[in-house]
């Protein structure tokens, strides 16, 4: 059965819409703007889709405390555009922010690679208001940055996929916008050199908002984005050139900021198959080794990116059928057994069959269930979408 599909204008419309469906025993899904719709297993019914795009006010918004509160439907870029009226920004940087919502965001708990100076999406919302599948309006957290009373409702709804309430509104704390950003690159740089994104930063103490490597035929384009006073990035460029001068590769070129967030988007749009491999960082050359180079010969038109400093790899391909599934099959057994974990975010449906959304269930799984008992005891909200089929 088509599911019906409604674009509520405001929340008390969205409740109603919601308390009529739990009066129907309908299942409900919710999407924005479907940059990871396939994110999760196929849910089990959907007899109402909620479109969340026209929930899209910034319903309270204070500069001088650097906290927003915004409705889910609103897209990263509109919000941004708003924010930067005021010199400030929420420290997000995912692949087309145009088309992501806040909502989407905080279910899938979208992340770029300024993930590495700003954290996710966990350390940056200090509150949140769900509506329920009875449709009953919950809020958790405060329009505060220290909040330690109740339930951390926030912290378990991002990632949720949707499957514990409608993400209605959210509000998160601020950065202000860097005086100077440079993005600087190293061309060709050889696989066993990814260290220098990584370790050598740290032991160098140098401070990038960012990191990523993109596999290339030559080996790797090593990208750093360095912002802050306009001095401070000057210095902290400088010390970045020194340090590949010692390791002994290519001299870092200037790369515009525009490029550097476009170079990793790219990687992580492409293709009708995404991976996300997390480890951790110290067997990112295992990593490189015995996962990736394994996955680029086994993939047609492979692009990878790598976080070095994070341990976190994204891999993307384009495949249009069931190929491929051995391969995965073996890297995740890999990256298991290292304590880290593959996602496939996006595949055909040719490779479902094969190869699992998620892999091994965390131990927390038990933990998880309770949780979704308690917020939809019907299981009616994205039933069996999310990680162990809940």
């Amino acid at each position: 059965m088509t599911a019906e599909r409604l674009a509520p204008t405001d929340l008390a419309e969205t409740e109603t819409l919601m308390t009529r469906a739990a009066e129907r025993g309908d299942a409900l899904a919710f999407v924005g703007g479907g940059t990871e719709w396939n994110f999760g297993y196929p849910p089990e019914r959907v007899d109402l889709l909620l479109d969340t795009t026209c929930l899209a006010r910034v319903v309270d918004y204070a500069p001088a405390d650097l906290v927003v509160e915004v409705e889910g439907g609103i897209t990263l870029d509109a919000l941004q555009r708003a924010l930067a009226e005021h010199g400030q920004r929420l420290a997000l940087d995912p692949p087309l922010p145009e088309r992501a919502t806040i909502g989407g965001l905080l279910a899938t708990n979208g992340f770029g690679p300024r993930r590495l100076r700003f954290g996710t999406l966990r350390d940056l919302i200090v509150g949140i208001t769900l509506v329920r599948a009875d449709g009953m309006r919950v809020r958790g957290g405060g329009k505060v940055v220290k909040n330690v009373a109740g339930f951390d409702l926030p912290k378990i709804a991002v990632g949720s996929l949707g499957t514990l309430g409608l993400i209605a509104t959210a509000t998160f704390r601020l950065h202000p916008m860097p005086q100077a950003a440079r993005a600087l690159r190293i061309a060709a740089l050889p696989p066993k050199k990814l260290h220098l994104l990584g370790r050598e930063i740290l032991e160098r103490r140098l401070e990038p908002s960012a990191t990523y490597a993109v596999r290339t035929e030559q080996g790797y384009d090593g990208c750093v984005l360095f912002e802050g006073f306009e001095t401070g990035v000057a210095e902290q460029c400088e010390r970045f050139v020194r340090a590949a001068e010692e390791a002994g590769v290519a001299p870092p070129e200037p790369d515009g900021v525009p490029a550097f967030a476009a170079r990793e988007a790219a990687v992580r749009t492409a293709g009708d198959l995404r991976l996300r491999i997390a480890v951790p960082p110290a067997t990112l050359d295992a990593l490189q080794c015995d996962v990736l180079d394994e996955l680029a010969r086994a993939l047609p038109d492979a692009r990878i990116a790598v976080y070095p400093a994070l341990g976190i790899a994204f891999v993307s391909a384009t495949l249009g059928g069931s190929e491929g599934g051995a391969a995965i099959v073996r890297a995740r057994a890999l990256v298991e057994a290292w304590g880290g974990n593959l996602v496939v975010l996006a595949c055909p449906e040719g490779l479902r069959a094969s190869v699992d959304v998620y892999g091994t269930p965390p131990p927390a799984l038990a933990l998880m269930a309770q949780l979704k008992a308690r917020f939809d005891p019907e299981r009616r909200l994205a039933p069996g979408r999310f990680v162990g089929r809940l």
